[in-house]
């Protein structure tokens, strides 16, 4: 949670650079729960006085028991649970009471992690996971988060404020050694292994960076793994001041750390010939195939997005035979567009790099069909700087964002609440309009 505001306000949460760190911390989190799972067990049988040798066999006795409980739990959640719970709240958004609606999906997810809990012996914090995952299956998904986005905030505040409770002060001064050797295992270990694996994906320096500076904290995991190994008594009341001081010390300092990225970068950039190599070094699907066609290099249709909308519009050209290049952040989804013969681009459009990979230069338009309307100064300003003659096309969400689009270089603007209205509006006319012209 911590994460994502941080990369929200810095608007990196949408940039590849936020999917990678997003990416890391569901996996650290996927890993977590793992380790929520196991260790109860695992603690009973290390805590035992087992001496007459046999412990290797009642320990895999016991692992095993632990995940045929978790795989009958998970089996239940995807089997039954996602039938199961869209109906309910399908039959509970008929009623038409939203109160009912939000209590219902707050007694679900309650039941759920508490039946996981009780019923399978699974952790409170797997069952809640998974409640989250049978939910989304619903097609009142959106709206099972929008109403329970309070409560959430709510619990948000009680969490930490629980957490602040925890904290003993009196660590910084009795072992101020310690507290300091936390810190920099969180702040310049983890940061290092984050950018040493970016790297090693072949992802540019400035991305490692960018990710390291992301992951140079802990989360909210690490205070339930830390309150779980007090109760199991595999953890100190020391130990768990000592996670704590460093958890809050790195989310102090992270804003901090971001503010020395570009300086750092352009220090090592300037002292080492390596490091200027692995700041080129480009995605192979961040430009074009040297075998792309002539008619995806000129005259085409330069499309920012393949969401909903975006896959729309390109299905529309590719139907009239017109030529067209997808510009993308998403590099798995321009992987699948290449293996469809599709031209697509990897990469954030409001850098100018990215849009002269899709040849702007001699494109016919420009298509902004994403739904956050921030970076169109900076994709427009560099489509119309190499190419003045372009028409550019751009979706709105709102009638706000329309009219602040109508600032810009845009020729056309589409509005999703007028093109709705457009839409429903020629289907009524088609229907009453033949009897009304007709009324005997």
């Amino acid at each position: 949670m911590v994460l994502f505001k941080a990369l929200e306000a810095r608007g990196i949460l949408a940039s590849m650079n936020g999917y990678i760190a997003v990416g890391w911390l569901v996996v650290e989190d996927l890993a977590m729960v793992v380790v929520l799972v196991l260790l109860p067990p695992l603690a009973g049988m290390l805590g035992g006085t087992e001496t007459d040798g046999s412990l290797q066999s009642p320990l895999w006795r016991t692992l095993g028991l632990t995940f045929l409980q978790v795989g009958a739990f998970v089996a239940l959640m995807l089997i039954v649970g996602r039938r199961v719970m869209p109906w309910v709240l399908w039959l509970v958004a008929r009623t038409g009471s939203r109160e009912l609606f939000t209590l219902a999906v707050i007694a679900a997810a309650i039941t759920i992690a508490f039946g996981a809990a009780e019923l399978f012996g699974v952790s409170f914090a797997l069952g809640a996971f998974f409640a989250g995952m049978v939910m989304r299956e619903s097609t009142f998904s959106h709206r099972a988060a929008e109403e329970s986005l309070p409560l959430r905030d709510a619990f948000a505040v009680l969490f930490f404020v629980s957490v602040g409770m925890l904290f003993e002060p009196g660590v910084l001064i009795d072992s101020p050694l310690r507290v300091i050797g936390v810190v920099a295992i969180i702040i310049i270990g983890k940061s290092v292994a984050a950018a040493l694996l970016v790297t090693a994906f072949h992802y540019p320096l400035s991305t490692a960076f960018t990710v390291a500076a992301s992951l140079a904290q802990i989360g909210e995991f690490s205070f339930i793994l830390a309150g779980l190994g007090m109760s199991l008594g595999l953890l100190t009341a020391e130990g768990q001041s000592l996670i704590l001081a460093g958890a809050l010390i790195s989310i102090a300092l992270n804003p901090m750390i971001f503010g020395l990225i570009e300086p750092l970068r352009n220090k090592v950039l300037e002292n080492s010939r390596l490091a200027r190599q692995l700041d080129q070094r480009q995605d192979p699907f961040a430009e074009l195939p040297l075998s792309t066609e002539d008619r995806y290099l000129e005259g085409q249709v330069v499309l920012v997005g393949h969401g909903r909308v975006g896959r729309q519009i390109g299905e529309a050209l590719g139907r009239r035979g017109i030529p067209f290049v997808v510009v993308e952040q998403n590099r798995e989804l321009v992987e699948a567009l290449r293996r469809q013969d599709i031209a697509a681009v990897s990469g954030n459009a409001a850098e100018p790099s990215v849009l002269i990979q899709a040849h702007i230069a001699r494109a016919a338009m420009l298509v902004i069909a994403i739904s956050d309307t921030l970076d169109v100064h900076q994709m427009t300003g560099t489509a119309r700087a190499l190419n003045p003659d372009i028409e550019v096309a751009v979706r709105a969400q709102s009638e706000d964002d329309a009219s602040l689009l109508a600032r810009e270089a845009v020729d056309c603007i589409f509005c999703g609440e007028d093109e709705l209205a457009k839409g429903m509006a020629e289907h009524i006319l088609k229907r009453v309009a033949p009897s009304a012209d007709h009324p005997g």
